[in-house]
């Protein structure tokens, strides 16, 4: 077996369907087996796996177990030399898989492989890259510093672009790529874990096994993230709790620490009070599609004006604001859609992934936004 690729799911039933359809699609060509592993979702998640996806792997646990032990349970159950752990709120395109194992067999010494993750409007998403989490560079990150110089970069591997593949120390936990052996070898995912350090510590301990780990920007992947990387004061304290279990982990007590976190908490209110969280409204659609019978069902739905696009999918049209882009997937790939995300991240567009064979559609406006569902019924 070449590739397990592994998905911890919890009540996030429809984009779990959407991410299982693109994951299909990419491991069509490659001896690849894909696992979910359920945490007692309270939604309909698994009947949906049975029903729909009858030869994906579905373990279901009787409680919510956790990101770090939930995936442990898949790696365990895997066979594949390769596993890659998967965020059920991602979509990957149809060539994400054969590029990322390509980039990963060319690495030298490879630890863990991440890819260059995009939100759900096409922007890049900075944690696809990161540097060890310092009491320092914590402070830049917490503190917003970042955003206003290279010198304060490290938490997020200034020394590369987002268009630029090489050595990073730490990768997100959305997509890892690596070798089950070496997953196993190192202990996996630390099962006392905070939140927002599982991925940190899995990364740092591949290091110090003498591995090297690669940040991959040939192929991206959306990932509309959720509610828990909202960036309210409960994200601060999580933020906070997880440094400190890695620095008691990793390196001694740092007297520094809370210093940090404290004077970055201030920084990071202010900051947020200055922030705007408004969302965008919707006021018309564009449809990239060839079904002319979903143009009836967004106009009865909705009440907007619907236009129609069968032909190649470009943004050759008027664009003005409120404007929302629907991609039939039926009728447009995955790569396609990501592909135009990225290109256009600069517009007013916001987006959602149609899926015909349950009449749903699916985005995100933002990388604080949970996502949103869309039922078109007749």
């Amino acid at each position: 077996m070449q590739l397990s690729v592994v998905i911890l799911n919890y009540n996030v039933r429809w984009f779990l369907q959407q991410c299982l359809d693109s994951v299909i699609r990419a491991t069509a060509n490659l001896k690849a087996e894909i696992i979910v592993v359920d945490n007692a979702s309270p939604d309909d998640s698994c009947a949906m796996v049975r029903e729909n996806f009858p030869n994906v792997i579905l373990l279901e646990n009787n409680e919510n177990s956790g990101f770090p032990k939930g995936n442990n349970i898949g790696v365990a159950r895997a066979k594949g030399e390769l596993i890659c752990i998967l965020n059920p709120d991602t979509v990957v395109a149809e060539d994400t898989f054969v590029k990322a194992i390509e980039f990963y067999n060319q690495q030298e010494n490879p630890g863990i492989v991440g890819v260059k993750l995009i939100d759900g409007r096409g922007n890049f998403l900075p944690e696809s890259k990161r540097g060890v989490p310092t009491p320092w560079v914590a402070f830049t990150k917490v503190a917003g510093l970042y955003k206003f110089s290279n010198r304060f970069g490290k938490y997020y591997a200034s020394h590369l672009d987002e268009n630029q593949s090489g050595e990073v120390e730490i990768l997100v936990g959305a997509f890892m790529l690596m070798k089950r052996d070496l997953y196993l070898e190192v202990g996996g995912f630390d099962e006392n874990c905070f939140m927002y350090s599982d991925d940190i510590d899995l990364s740092y301990t591949v290091l110090k096994s003498g591995r090297k780990n690669y940040y991959f920007a040939g192929t991206s992947v959306i990932h509309y993230k959720g509610e828990s990387t909202i960036k309210d004061q409960k994200y601060m304290m999580r933020f906070r709790e997880a440094m400190g279990f890695f620095y008691k982990k990793h390196f001694r007590k740092s007297v520094l620490f809370d210093v940090f976190m404290k004077t970055g908490a201030y920084f990071f209110s202010v900051f947020k009070k200055n922030q705007s969280g408004e969302k965008p409204v919707v006021t018309n659609y564009r449809l990239f599609s060839d079904d002319e019978t979903l143009v009836r069902k967004l106009r009865k739905m909705t009440g907007k004006p619907v236009d129609f696009q069968a032909s190649t999918v470009s943004a050759d049209f008027p664009q003005s604001s409120g404007t929302e882009i629907i991609f039939d997937s039926n009728h447009v790939n995955y790569r396609q859609i990501i592909s135009f995300m990225e290109s256009n991240r600069q517009s007013a567009f916001t987006y959602k992934i149609f899926h015909k064979s349950a009449q749903f559609a699916v985005g995100s406006d933002s990388s604080n936004d949970r996502g949103e569902v869309l039922r078109l019924v007749d």
